[in-house]
């Protein structure tokens, strides 16, 4: 590792030494003439070039000679300074590029482990492969699962697993093509074409594109229930502008899910308020339910000691629309309006609270 450092440090103070060299030479031969006089001629031959060519017409052609011209006196007028170099600045500059590597080789002495030994690749990956898999980080099993199914490559399971690190690595166009290979020896397994689909999905960001359609189409042959597939298909008729398909497919999905499947029921209902052009349902679990129920009686309980709270009042009425308790609602806005029946912004807030959806 020294040896590396000694190595940096003479080419940097190499290279250093052949610019600073190159510069003093040009610095030795900074001659008064100025450049810019030569760049206007030019210009002023190419704006004859462009009006003969038919490029420019007469008055243009005028103008733009007239603007050369002017630039090419003043320029000719301009007192000339010759291009110097200062010693100091060279000495300056390569006492930096000398302390550079210097101070950087001291911090790593410092700080680093210059004692550490090498650890080449195939040494970790045999140290991985020995190791219980549970250990091991998601790049450290898909290193070892990518030597599995070079050796057995014609294994479906190896290239499923594959896929799943891969995934779990943030590499997902390592993972689909690993997730195809198992697709293409395991044609009938349906969860392969599940987690095919899915990851063409991440890896276009979201958008269901036509890869992803052919991979939930052919799960969807395996299984014509699968709520995955469906789901994903809907999405991809309702970005394809087929609104109305898009949205019987979700309400029959909707139709198809157990009652008690309250995150997949969500994400549906969600998509189809978004084709409807209305916000998505608010959805709680039972835990949930609770908890905001106590909020809710807790803030109440405030008002009945403390009513001057209009913006109390506010979140008390949304919060019962909210639970879908109408009667409760009803009341607290009852009494509300009535106690700021001359504010009308805030009666604008009650009327707007009180509209809430309620959650499903």
């Amino acid at each position: 590792m020294l040896v590396f450092w000694a190595v940096v440090g003479v080419l940097t103070a190499a290279a250093a030494g052949l610019i600073l060299f190159r510069a003093a030479g040009a610095s030795a031969q900074a001659q008064a003439a100025d450049p810019a006089p030569v760049l206007y001629r030019r210009q002023l031959s190419e704006i004859d070039e462009l009006a003969e060519r038919g490029l420019m017409g007469e008055a243009e052609r005028k103008a733009a000679h007239a603007e050369a011209a002017r630039r090419l006196l003043a320029a000719t007028d301009a007192p000339v300074q010759a291009w110097n170099a200062d010693p100091k600045a060279r000495r300056l500059v390569l006492l930096a590029v000398v302390a550079a590597p210097a101070a950087a080789l001291g911090l790593y002495l410092t700080l680093g482990s210059p004692g550490l030994g090498d650890q080449p690749f195939a040494v970790r990956l045999e140290k991985w492969r020995n190791t219980d898999l549970a250990s091991l980080s998601a790049p450290e099993i898909a290193a070892v699962l990518r030597q599995a199914t070079a050796a057995r490559p014609n294994e479906a399971e190896g290239f499923r697993l594959l896929g799943l690190a891969e995934g779990a690595s943030q590499n997902p166009v390592a993972a689909v093509s690993a997730l195809r290979r198992a697709a293409a020896l395991a044609p009938q397994r349906p969860d392969i074409w599940q987690m095919l689909g899915e990851a063409e999905v991440y890896e276009s960001q979201g958008k269901v594109d036509a890869d992803a359609q052919a991979a939930f189409g052919r799960l969807l042959a395996l299984d014509p229930k699968n709520p995955t597939a469906r789901y994903f298909l809907a999405e991809a008729k309702g970005d394809a502008g087929q609104t109305a398909e898009a949205r019987a497919d979700l309400t029959a999905l909707l139709a198809d899910l157990p009652a008690d499947d309250a995150q997949r029921r969500a994400a549906v209902q969600a998509a189809i308020a978004k084709l409807e052009g209305k916000a998505a349902p608010v959805t709680a679990d039972p835990q949930q339910l609770t908890m905001i129920q106590g909020m809710v009686a807790s803030l109440a309980a405030k008002l009945e000691a403390n009513p001057d709270d209009p913006a109390g009042w506010v979140k008390l009425v949304r919060a019962y629309a909210v639970l879908g308790d109408t009667a409760k609602r009803d009341a607290a806005y009852a009494t509300a309006r009535a106690r700021y029946a001359q504010r009308p912004q805030v009666t604008q807030q009650l009327d707007e609270a009180a509209r809430a959806e309620p959650m499903r």
